[in-house]
């Protein structure tokens, strides 16, 4: 399986197999040795037991050859045990990165990529290194072995034996160059379908109350005679370029049985060698053999190779950071741009502003005018594509994303919840304190709720919070989000699913916070929030045209739209108007 380079993680972690990889090889080595067995067997039986007719020497041949069985099937095993323990080494070594590049990409899509194919990519090799697959890469090499003594046995029988391995060796080739395009183009045909189902079965409420399913089916069905095409292709050409290997070797080796007959007849070689011929022939072609009907296997495990390392390679390791003091809560943007990750499309243009530790800001706008956006890098979810944020004068991405995390409070605008119970989701996963989940529920006001729920705070709520009112989850995360007293709190229209009672206990718990001194940052379209903040930023179109106190930026943003009415035309009065 080819490598992307000597420096490549997938390298690095193959080349500690080495010493395992040495042990696989010494046992296939001892292995066909073994096997060598059946055909002197056959040879000592035809050519001295029957003309002697000695019955103590065909059974001591046959106790010898018993043992000799016994001994390759535990060698077998042992090699397979190898194989199996190699790829879990593999995967375990490997699984915390790829967990992290999975989680990543999902990171910088906004969910849309999370189907976890780096993790998929990574079980199909474990997968694939436990299967009969390497075991014919590892006796295919023992292939000369075999050839040569046919050669001893007679020369014709190593001749033919040297052809027929050179054919399959060319359709084994064949089966390469026919079968790679269907064989990629299945592999993105299958990812693209799965990715289309996992999107859709999401929306599934959306799908079933607006009759959508027939529409959506025939979009996936589309997708999917794509995949059974790609499927078609390739099982067609390699099933018979199989066949055909088949074929040529149940005759070959019939061929080699005739030709061994003449030569007996010819008194140039014994009945036993004959025979022997036979089975080497059989026992060399047949790793070939395994080869071509493995194919898809190898193909599929080599795309998989290939694209988990172009995935390890366009998401580097986390660098460990140096930990730093707990942040105070001051926001700095020094001329920053923002592009969603792996787009070109600015979204955010030059941003420049200071929220000091303590200060209650609100992030207003029409929609698509940057404010999530300008959140995301806040956090750090987002890189900059120009630009500094920084977080208590240090860029955020050089904090150390699990000590910053309990420092922060972040509420998205679409509230993902976590298949547990209530309190595990409060408390973030970590160790549950209940003291300090039930002053988090308390201060969101979801605590007399909470007690309300089968279980209470044991209540498990089900795969994104499904169990739960879309107000309860929002208030859910809210609680999630003030856990452990956060010095950072980012909400996302927090509101958006709150009713009159709830929102008013949304601005009592900003109150409670901005008085402790957390810097608070709010997105929201509705102005009631308005009351839990002391300043605005204002933006439109991916800029940010005004911030400042909350008073004056009110007073500007009134000026200017009294001054945009007065410079508007006025309408001429039509036919019939007084």
């Amino acid at each position: 399986m080819s490598t992307s380079g000597p420096g490549s993680e997938l390298s690095q972690a193959l080349a500690g197999f080495r010493p395992s990889l040495l042990a696989l090889a010494l046992f296939s080595l001892c292995i066909n040795l073994l096997l060598l067995a059946p055909a002197i067997y056959m040879l000592q039986v035809y050519d001295r037991v029957i003309t002697s007719g000695s019955l103590p020497t065909l059974l001591m041949l046959t106790v010898v050859l018993l043992f000799l069985f016994l001994t390759i099937g535990a060698l077998e095993w042992v090699r397979a045990q190898i194989l199996l323990r190699l790829g879990l080494r593999l995967e375990l070594a490997l699984d915390d990165r790829v967990f992290d590049v999975a989680f990543r990409e999902a990171l910088y899509s906004g969910g849309r990529e999370a189907q976890g194919q780096a993790l998929a990519d990574l079980s199909g090799l474990r997968q694939y290194l436990a299967g009969p697959g390497p075991v014919a890469l590892f006796d295919v090499p023992w292939l000369p072995v075999y050839l040569l003594v046919m050669y001893l046995l007679h020369p014709l029988f190593g001749l033919v034996g040297l052809l027929s391995a050179a054919v399959l060796m060319g359709l084994a080739l064949l089966n390469a160059r026919v079968s790679r395009q269907p064989m990629e183009e299945l592999s993105d045909a299958t990812a693209e379908s799965n990715a289309f189902v996992a999107r859709n079965l999401r929306n599934a409420e959306v799908v079933e109350s607006m009759g959508m399913l027939a529409d959506i089916r025939r979009h996936w069905q589309q997708r999917h005679f794509r995949l059974l095409g790609s499927h078609a292709r390739a099982a067609a050409r390699s099933s018979a370029l199989g066949s055909v290997s088949r074929v040529f070797r149940l005759a070959v080796q019939s061929m080699v049985l005739g030709l061994g007959a003449w030569l007996v007849i010819e008194q140039r070689v014994t009945p036993g060698v004959m025979i022997a011929g036979s089975i080497l022939l059989g026992r060399a072609l047949a790793p070939v053999d395994m080869l071509i009907g493995g194919w898809r296997q190898w193909v599929q495990a080599r795309l998989q190779y290939r694209r988990l390392q172009a995935s390890l390679e366009r998401i580097p390791p986390r660098r460990e950071r140096m930990s730093l003091p707990a942040p105070e809560g001051v926001v700095t943007a020094e001329n920053v741009s923002l592009a969603p990750p792996g787009k070109r499309f600015t979204v955010v243009r030059n941003a420049n502003f200071r929220i000091d530790r303590g200060d209650a800001v609100a992030i207003i706008g029409p929609s698509a005018s940057g404010k999530t956006s300008l959140v995301r890098a806040i956090l750090g979810i987002w890189p900059t594509t120009s630009g500094k944020m920084r977080l208590d004068g240090a860029e955020v991405f050089s904090w150390d994303r699990a000590e910053l995390g309990p420092h922060i409070g972040y509420l998205p605008q679409d509230v993902e919840l976590f298949a547990g119970t209530v309190s595990a989701n409060i408390a973030r996963f970590g160790e549950v304190d209940p003291t300090r989940v039930v002053a988090a529920a308390r201060l969101a006001s979801v605590h007399e709720a909470i007690l309300r729920l089968p279980l209470g705070y044991d209540m498990e709520i089900g795969d994104a919070g499904s169990a739960l009112s879309a107000g309860q989850r929002q208030r859910l995360a809210l609680a999630r989000a003030l856990y452990g007293s956060p010095q950072l709190l980012v909400l996302d229209e927090p509101n958006s699913n709150l009713d009159d009672e709830g929102e008013r206990a949304l601005i009592t718990a900003l109150q409670a916070e901005k008085q402790r001194g957390a810097t608070i940052i709010v997105i929201s379209h509705r102005n009631t929030i308005l009351a839990a903040v002391d300043k605005l930023l204002v933006m439109r179109e991916g800029a940010i045209v005004a911030y400042g106190p909350k008073a004056e930026v009110l007073q500007r943003m009134e000026a200017g739209r009294k001054q945009a009415q007065a410079q508007r035309p006025a309408v001429a009065p039509g036919p019939g108007t007084a």
